[in-house]
C-alpha cells in the first residue's frame, strides 16, 4: 500500500512538474506551487470541491487578478502621466484593462488549451480568454508575491500594449460615448430589440437604435450587450464629426 502511494505521489509530482514547465514557458515566471496555477484553469462546469465544500475553479483567482492588474496599471499611469487628473487616469486604466484587451492578452498567450471544462471549447464566449488571464495573474501573485506579479504585468501588458498616445484615442465603449453625447445635448434615445433568432448552436439578438425618434442604426449579435455596442458604433460613425466636437 505504501509502495502504491509512493508511486502515485511520484506520478502526480512528475505531472505537476510538466505543468509548471508549461506555465513557465508561457509566463516567464518560475512557479513553485502547482495548485494555484491548476486552479486558474478549472472552469466551474467541472463542479470540483475541496474537503470543506468550497468550489475549486478560477473565478476567485480572476477577482484577485483583476485587482492586481488595476493596482499595477494605476501605479504605472500615476508615474508616467503626472499631469493626468483622476478622471483621465481612470479612463486610461479602463482602456488598458478593458475586457476586449484582456481577451486579446489571453489569446496571445494561448491559455485556452490549458482549461479544464465540461463545456466544449467552441461554446465558450470571448471573455473566457480575459477571465483566464486574470486568474493566471492571481495565481502568480499568490505563488510568487507582489514584486514578481508586478514584473509579469509589466512585461506582458505594459511594455507590449500600453502606448499612452494611442490609448488616448481608443474608444472602449461606443454605447457609453453615445449615451454621454445624447444626455449632454438632451437627445432622447432608446435601444429596441425587434427579434431573436436561434440556430442550432447559438441565439442571436437584433436591435434598433433610435435618436430623436429617428432610426439611426441596426445590429445583430450573440448577446444583447454586443448588439447594443455594435449599433452604437454604427451610430458613432454616422455622427462622428458632431460627437467629436461634443
Amino acid at each position: 500500500m505504501r509502495l502504491f502511494s509512493k508511486i502515485f505521489s511520484k506520478s502526480r509530482s512528475d505531472d505537476d512538474g510538466i505543468f509548471l514547465q508549461t506555465i513557465q514557458k508561457i509566463t516567464g515566471v518560475s512557479p513553485v506551487n502547482a495548485k494555484y496555477y491548476r486552479k486558474a484553469f478549472i472552469h466551474r462546469s467541472i463542479n470540483k470541491m475541496d474537503e470543506k465544500g468550497n468550489p475549486i475553479n478560477y473565478e476567485r483567482l480572476e477577482f484577485l487578478g483583476d485587482a492586481m492588474l488595476s493596482a499595477v496599471i494605476a501605479a504605472h499611469l500615476f508615474q508616467k502621466v503626472p499631469k493626468g487628473d483622476e478622471g483621465y487616469l481612470t479612463k486610461m486604466r479602463s482602456k488598458i484593462v478593458s475586457r476586449e484587451h484582456l481577451n486579446e492578452l489571453g489569446k496571445d498567450l494561448n491559455l485556452l488549451p490549458l482549461v479544464q471544462s465540461k463545456v466544449p471549447t467552441q461554446h465558450f464566449g470571448e471573455n473566457i480568454y480575459g477571465n483566464i488571464f486574470e486568474a493566471l495573474v492571481g495565481a502568480i501573485f499568490l505563488d510568487k508575491g507582489f514584486d514578481v506579479c508586478q514584473d509579469f504585468i509589466h512585461r506582458k501588458v505594459i511594455v507590449p500594449y500600453v502606448d499612452i498616445a494611442k490609448l488616448e484615442g481608443k474608444v472602449i465603449s461606443y454605447k457609453g460615448m453615445l449615451i454621454e453625447w445624447c444626455q449632454k445635448h438632451k437627445y432622447p434615445f432608446n435601444f429596441e430589440f425587434f427579434e431573436e433568432t436561434t440556430n442550432e448552436s447559438q441565439k442571436h439578438f437584433a436591435v434598433k437604435l433610435y435618436i430623436n425618434s429617428e432610426l439611426i442604426a441596426k445590429a445583430r449579435a450573440t448577446s444583447k450587450k454586443k448588439a447594443e455596442e455594435t449599433a452604437a458604433k454604427r451610430a458613432y460613425y454616422a455622427f462622428q464629426e458632431k460627437m467629436e466636437r461634443k
